[in-house]
């Protein structure tokens, strides 16, 4: 829990509050009552930020008084300083994303690896099926949306 402080707009925590009176004992859930004595306010958690993934987070910028009541104020973010920090920060989501398809792409390869190993060894082709199925895989990057939107092959 956050308080606002009313004489000086500072926001603590619960356990900041407590330490700041010692020599109070609280009960484990602080009361309105105790809460207006001590000239506090409760800090109520506000609505997130409608963001559009993947590059928008919703930040917690600061408060703000809604009718009486003291709310978390969230915005889109995060909020960079130049074009060269959020072409940066894009560039990192992108290349973890790239890095997951990539590895999930790898793992479906080494599942279907037998049926390739097999037909080496029996000397007849492989079946179409897995053909196809493997060679999407390899163009998995390829995709448009690529690596935000992928579409998976469906295994034969």
């Amino acid at each position: 829990m956050e308080l606002r402080v009313r004489e000086t707009g500072q926001v603590i925590t619960d356990g900041e509050f407590r330490s700041l009176h010692p020599n109070t004992s609280f009960p484990s859930v602080l009361t309105p009552d105790i809460l207006e004595s001590f000239g506090v306010d409760p800090v109520l958690e506000g609505p997130q930020a409608t963001t559009t993934p993947p590059y928008e987070i919703s930040v917690r910028q600061e408060i703000e008084e809604i009718n009486g009541q003291w709310f978390t104020k969230y915005v889109v973010g995060p909020v960079f300083e130049t074009e060269e920090e959020e072409a940066a920060y894009k560039k990192g989501i992108d290349d973890r994303a790239a890095e997951g398809v990539r590895a999930q792409r790898d793992k479906l390869l080494t599942e279907t690896d037998w049926v390739v190993i097999k037909a080496k060894e029996t000397s007849t082709n492989l079946p179409a099926g897995f053909k196809a199925y493997r060679e999407a895989l390899r163009d998995i990057t390829d995709q448009e949306g690529f690596p935000h939107s992928v579409t998976w092959p469906e295994r034969p």
